[in-house]
């Protein structure tokens, strides 16, 4: 109790100066308990308005424990009118305080950066594409710390320093796909504090040759060529064995800014019919 109290009165605090859209002295129900609903509506697996209502009168004896709720669960129509009304960038502004305060993202938390497009985003009666979105994913909180729309006109290298610029990540190791592989973004990590993991792939043709070209050396010589680590895990589940290896290597290579590259990681899958 004491947990979620807590919880519900940090929602608070940082939805405390979320501006109210409505005509003051014409609301039936308070913006806390309409937000407050809607995001553990959303928590749960809710995707729409009808849900947020069903979900709030399923729960309503326990919304009452920490809600006034003055009108009872406010309608669908309402949960559409008030989230439709907010200023976006302010509701994630607010929301990415609320996921900080609750959650603890330093001490070698790893965040992933992914790039997804939003189901039923377009519509092509109005000629607008789908909406693209890079999100940043707390893999041990289990949350997302925070969203960015990918501009239409642009893509996620653009998308990607403006996400890490609204997120504390000292102390945190950034995973990003071969896409985000790029010299300013590993650049910004590390002013913030963090560490970064990039995939690496034909993008960046001359230095994703220099690194095969390396690890093709250190298994031509036997292993012998340079000093490394290697792990290998074996899962055995749905009808099949899979093996993994990894290969973790410093070489002292450069790139075309003669600036030295850090530690080189090869990963390597294969599956098998027991």
């Amino acid at each position: 109790m004491v947990e979620k109290n807590k919880s519900i009165s940090t929602l608070a605090t940082q939805f405390a100066d979320l501006d109210d859209p409505r005509v003051v002295g014409r609301s039936g129900h308070k913006l806390i308990d309409i937000l407050v609903i809607g995001i553990c509506t959303v928590i749960c697996g809710g995707d729409d308005y009808p849900s947020m209502e069903e979900f709030g009168k399923a729960k309503e004896e326990w919304f009452r424990t920490f809600l006034e709720l003055p009108n009872g669960i406010p309608s669908h129509d309402t949960f559409w009118r008030v989230f439709s009304a907010l200023d976006p960038e302010q509701f994630q502004h607010c929301f990415l305080r609320w996921m900080n305060a609750v959650s603890s993202t330093t001490g070698g938390e790893i965040i992933a950066l992914d790039g997804k497009q939003l189901r039923r985003s377009h519509d092509k009666e109005d000629g607008k594409a789908a909406i693209h979105v890079v999100s940043a994913w707390a893999t041990r909180n289990r949350l997302v710390l925070g969203q960015v729309k990918v501009d239409e006109k642009s893509n996620e290298i653009t998308a990607i320093p403006e996400l890490l610029r609204r997120l504390d990540i000292n102390g945190c190791l950034i995973t990003v796909d071969a896409m985000g592989c790029q010299v300013d973004i590993a650049e910004l990590i590390t002013e913030r504090g963090g560490d970064y993991l990039f995939s690496l792939k034909g993008n960046q043709s001359n230095l994703h040759e220099d690194v095969v070209l390396l690890f093709d050396d250190l298994e031509e010589s036997d292993y012998t060529a340079y000093a490394y680590s290697h792990e290998k895990t074996v899962d055995k589940g749905h009808g099949r064995i899979e093996v993994r290896e990894c290969w973790w290597l410093t070489p002292n290579i450069c790139t075309n800014q003669n600036e030295r590259i850090g530690s080189l990681v090869r990963l390597q899958t294969s599956q098998s019919v027991p």
